[in-house]
């Protein structure tokens, strides 16, 4: 654990990819940054999105529960993929953004 980092926090990262109608990528970027949450977000060409999210545990499984049951008020989710998850010593992003 580093010095600024609170015991017990430890960071994760973790790629994921939602299918479904799957639209408003503004809301992924909103509730990544209420969680106090890095990371980017990006529609595919195949209609998913797809995306890495890093920060504490606890905020990044608050996370991954809202992409694959939530979402923007116009999406219907049905199926979500979290994939390299790992623990990491520092963020290795900074903010929340949309990528095209």
């Amino acid at each position: 654990m580093s010095a600024d980092q609170p015991a017990g926090s430890k960071l994760v990262s973790v790629d994921f990819e939602i299918f479904g109608y799957v639209q408003g990528l503004y809301y992924t970027e909103r509730e990544g940054l209420r969680l106090g949450l890095v990371g980017w977000v990006k529609n595919t060409y195949g209609g998913t999105v797809v995306g890495q999210v890093q920060g504490p545990a606890d905020m990044v499984e608050e996370m991954k529960v809202w992409l694959s049951k939530e979402g923007s008020p116009s999406s219907r989710i049905t199926r979500a993929s979290f994939t390299n998850q790992r623990t990491i010593d520092k963020l290795e992003l900074s903010g929340f953004k949309t990528r095209f």
